[in-house]
């Protein structure tokens, strides 16, 4: 039978637990105290995480791991933890390596609209070239380092001149996240061999039981769910985006 752990062990864990994180922040800010003495290092944060990123492009988030990354170096994974403590430091790392320096909006027009709209296809086009970038960036509280932020703060500060409150600003960028993780789990999902399979079992389900789907047996009918050229984040996006116009209508805000 396991004992209890004492009062002082519990104490322990929670101060391990909270100079990982400080560390972990560390890390990410670039805020970690260099060594003053011993060998010069011969790696960076930077560059580990450059190498995990490769491998999750090429494999996924499961296969990183301390081994193969440090294996990329031709070094054990023990000298990695020299630079970085853990996987999940590392994959923190990684996602502030491929989300660099936050979205451009400097083209795009001065209205919120916009900007937004451009915040949104940057943020699509990050998500579609790292699939893995789903499973890294749960819908959590986590750490987060400033190029992180900077997309946060991107959208926040489009959305300022429209007169929102902030809690509804909150809201607006986490619909726009959401239509973005949202499109990019059916990129990851897609099969189109189980896509022509699941079309044809369900066509036939409709066909024996129309009558009790009535809607669904004519939206088929109608080409529901044909391939088409509709493009999936902009219908998205500028169905958001009317309601963010209708909001501000309703508050006596600014459209630009």
């Amino acid at each position: 039978m396991a004992r209890s752990a004492k009062p002082t062990e519990k104490k322990e864990t929670r101060e391990r637990k909270e100079r990982d994180l400080r560390a972990g922040i560390a890390l990410l800010w670039g805020e970690q105290e260099q060594p003053t003495r011993g060998p010069k290092p011969s790696l960076t944060p930077r560059a580990i995480a450059a190498a995990a990123v490769a491998l999750a492009d090429a494999e996924g988030l499961d296969a990183v791991s301390m081994n193969k990354v440090a294996a990329e170096f031709g070094v054990s994974a023990m000298a990695l933890y020299r630079y970085v403590p853990g996987k999940s430091e590392l994959v923190e790392l990684m996602v502030e390596a491929v989300v660099d320096g936050g979205p451009d909006l400097s083209a795009a027009a001065p209205d919120w609209r916009a900007r937004l709209t451009e915040w949104a296809h940057q943020c699509w086009e990050v998500y579609r070239t790292h699939p893995w970038l789903l499973a890294a960036t749960a819908m959590r509280r986590q750490i987060m380092g400033p190029n992180q932020l900077a997309w946060l703060d991107a959208a926040l500060a489009a959305l300022e001149p429209t007169g929102l409150t902030a809690a509804q600003r909150h809201q607006v960028f986490l619909l726009l996240v959401g239509l973005v993780r949202n499109l990019a789990q059916q990129l990851l999902d897609f099969d189109e061999e189980h896509d022509r399979e699941w079309n044809l079992l369900t066509g036939e389900l409709l066909d024996r039981h129309a009558d009790r789907f009535p809607a669904l047996t004519r939206a088929t009918a109608e080409g529901a769910f044909e391939p088409t050229t509709l493009d999936p984040l902009g219908f998205g996006l500028d169905r958001i985006l009317d309601g963010v116009q209708a909001l501000i209508d309703r508050a006596g805000g600014t459209s630009s």
